[in-house]
């Protein structure tokens, strides 16, 4: 391992890179350069079949989001009512000011997935997917809140016709972000390793060290 890594830094976004959804500042525009910083890390991530086919549709504009916004708010309520499922109190406190926002990032992938298998399922989102979560480290990183959501992929057609997508791009997920306010994000409560890691067969635990 090269000794310019500072493990210790990058252990710490990885552990602690929370869905931030409260304590927000909704007041103060993300800088552009901020943005643009983070999209040129996410490019950097594995890529499968299809190279480079990573496209980010920044919003900012208050209509738009505004329109983005309701199309969200459409689909989680329709969401809750299809399942029986409650909001939580934090996502509800996201939903009711997300057209406030101070920017979206709709993580868009060009061309379409080849088939419903598994396996075409799997490369075609392996290789947009990882940059989506790049993106999320990077925001991280400098003070940036996001929390990931995929519900607008749900609305293909709405989306494309309010930001004007191609026919062959797909939205993944929308990551909304703003600048945190006080937000004291920590490793979250998880299982340890050795409860979820098999080693060389299913149910078998890993050897004693």
């Amino acid at each position: 391992m090269s000794d310019s890594i500072d493990l210790a830094s990058v252990d710490q976004v990885l552990a602690t890179a929370r869905s931030v959804r409260r304590r927000l500042d909704f007041d103060r525009p993300v800088a552009q350069s901020d943005i643009l910083d983070c999209i040129n890390i996410a490019t950097q991530a594995p890529t499968g079949l299809g190279g480079e086919s990573w496209r980010f549709v920044v919003v900012t504009d208050p209509a738009v989001k505004r329109r983005l916004a309701a199309l969200y708010q459409q689909t989680l309520e329709e969401l809750v009512v299809a399942r029986g499922v409650e909001i939580k109190p934090t996502q509800q406190a996201l939903v009711a000011r997300l057209h406030e926002i101070p920017a979206m990032i709709l993580v868009c992938n060009l061309g379409l997935p080849p088939d419903a298998t598994a396996a075409g399922q799997v490369g075609y989102f392996g290789s947009i997917l990882p940059a989506a979560w790049s993106l999320m480290l990077a925001l991280r990183a400098r003070g940036i809140g996001t929390t990931w959501t995929s519900l607008l992929a749900a609305r293909q057609a709405e989306v494309a016709e309010v930001v004007d997508l191609p026919k062959d791009a797909l939205l993944t997920v929308m990551l909304p972000i703003a600048y945190t306010k006080g937000a004291n994000l920590k490793r979250a409560q998880r299982m340890d390793a050795r409860d979820v890691t098999f080693w060389d067969q299913w149910g078998r635990k890993p050897p004693s060290s």
